[in-house]
């Protein structure tokens, strides 16, 4: 009987299989067709790492399937609200386009931001917008679509833009005591709130430093369009819409609603809204020309407005350049980055139900004794995690329950347990191609995961920092005796 019971735990060696294929595939494509082709690819690699995962499970080791079905669910109930999320993310990036909201950022910032600092501005601005509203994604669905737009007028590759954004935006997911990721790792490690994000900042500010210090100079050093240029670029969106201050009601009521803490969704939902009556208000001759039969009825407005909210929407402004950053998709153009979720979700549960996810992860902590050795292994955990969950809230509950006995066990501070889980999961989560966070940051601001992945630069050193401190051995408990 225990024999049978033992079987239905597969090895270490069949666990790694699923991820190593998914890995080489990605790899392959990578070599083969450019980075750009991952995202259309993941989908098939996703569900073919599921349906491999499935089989070792069910046909090798003889595990039931109710087991698979049970990690599904503890997928599916971490990831289904973020498709919810995405929708809005659609509907609040079109709206805010097309009512004039992202054009009228665009143009104050050619015309007030100095284009040397601007890599340096966007960090920064998009840091203290996170940290007051704990949220990265709605401030890349906000904010960062106005300086993605600006970025590139100014001459600045893509990478380079997505880079600083990401970066100041994960920095208050990471920080901010309103933000749930926080929220969530202080809680899954039984430290309190606000004693955790305390000892966050022994690694974040200086990642962040160091941060801005390379955003600031690539800004310096990388050439920028003429002002002339962007005098243009100022000429044809004042063409194309009506450029008034009176637009920003919209992003400052919903700036209240996120400080009020409104729900997310519920934010999304009524920034949407103000939006939609702000193409109306603002925008009438815009909006009269996208179904091409004006606004004479009801029947008109409201043919617009679902046109706009479900699918793609391209404005002519008589520049290349600019018809690309005001055209919007919709929900649309956002159901590629749901497929991609959802299959992420079938791969995350499929390993959680396996089972294979725990041999791996039991494997990593059997021997761990030493301080950094804990934390070293606590840090590529969570990456690794990131990578097969593909759902950053997952990863965190599931690196709290794994180690938490084992930094109680060697006398470690807890905080040092969510600290490592913070650096290596709530802001890594973005830098993979298949994890909801770095699917939908792709998808909104228009860029592919590995073309801005090496321009994270906060992203980047935050697991690297958490590593340089625990060889240090700086505020780390010694073990008990």
């Amino acid at each position: 009987m225990n024999n049978r019971l033992n079987n239905r735990q597969p090895s270490l060696a069949l666990s790694i299989v699923p991820i190593a294929f998914l890995l080489l595939s990605l790899i392959a494509i990578i070599i083969m067709r450019g980075a750009d082709a991952v995202s259309s690819m993941s989908q098939i690699i996703l569900l073919c790492a599921t349906a491999l995962s499935a089989g070792i499970a069910t046909i090798v080791c003889h595990r039931p399937v109710r087991t698979l079905a049970t990690g599904l669910a503890k997928s599916a109930k971490q990831i289904l609200p973020a498709v919810i999320i995405l929708f809005f993310i659609a509907t609040v990036s079109a709206t805010w386009m097309l009512s004039g909201v992202v054009p009228t950022l665009i143009d104050y910032g050619l015309e007030m931001l100095n284009p040397r600092l601007f890599l340096f501005i966007t960090c920064a601005v998009c840091s203290v917008i996170s940290v007051l509203t704990g949220s990265s994604w709605t401030t890349i669905a906000t904010i960062g679509i106005a300086f993605m737009g600006i970025g590139t007028v100014l001459g600045y590759s893509d990478g380079w833009i997505a880079g600083a954004i990401i970066s100041g935006a994960y920095f208050g997911d990471k920080v901010s005591p309103l933000s749930d990721t926080t929220v969530l790792a202080s809680s899954s490690c039984g430290v309190e709130l606000f004693s955790h994000v305390k000892f966050l900042m022994i690694t974040s500010i200086p990642s962040m430093a160091i941060a801005l210090i390379v955003f600031a100079f690539a800004g310096w050093s990388t050439p920028v369009t003429e002002s002339a240029h962007s005098s243009e670029m100022v000429k044809f969106l004042n063409q194309s819409f009506n450029i008034t201050p009176w637009i920003l009601i919209i992003p400052a009521i919903t700036l209240g609603l996120i400080l009020l803490r409104v729900n997310t969704m519920a934010t999304l939902a009524i920034s949407s809204l103000l939006g939609l009556a702000g193409l109306f208000i603002f925008q009438p001759r815009l909006a009269g020309s996208i179904l091409g039969n004006g606004l004479d009825s009801v029947t008109g407005y409201i043919s617009t407005a679902a046109d706009v909210l479900l699918t793609e929407t391209r404005i002519s402004t008589g520049n290349e350049l600019l018809d690309s950053l005001v055209s919007t998709g919709g929900i649309e153009g956002m159901m590629p980055t749901i497929y991609l979720v959802l299959c992420a979700m079938l791969f995350g549960g499929a390993m959680l139900g396996s089972g294979m996810l725990s041999t791996i992860t039991h494997a990593f902590t059997r021997r761990l004794r030493s301080p950094r050795s804990i934390i070293s292994t606590t840090v590529g955990s969570g990456l690794f995690l990131n990578a097969c969950t593909a759902d950053q809230y997952l990863s965190i509950i599931i690196g709290g329950n794994l180690y938490k006995n084992l930094y109680r066990r060697n006398g470690l501070d807890a905080r040092l347990l969510s600290r490592s889980l913070e650096d290596s999961i709530s802001v890594t989560s973005v830098l993979i191609p298949w994890n909801s966070c770095g699917v939908t940051q792709a998808t909104v601001l228009g860029v592919a995961t590995l073309s801005y992945l090496p321009y994270c630069i906060f992203n980047i050193m935050s697991p690297l920092m958490s590593l340089l401190v625990a060889w240090t051995g700086f505020r780390i408990n010694r073990p008990k005796d």
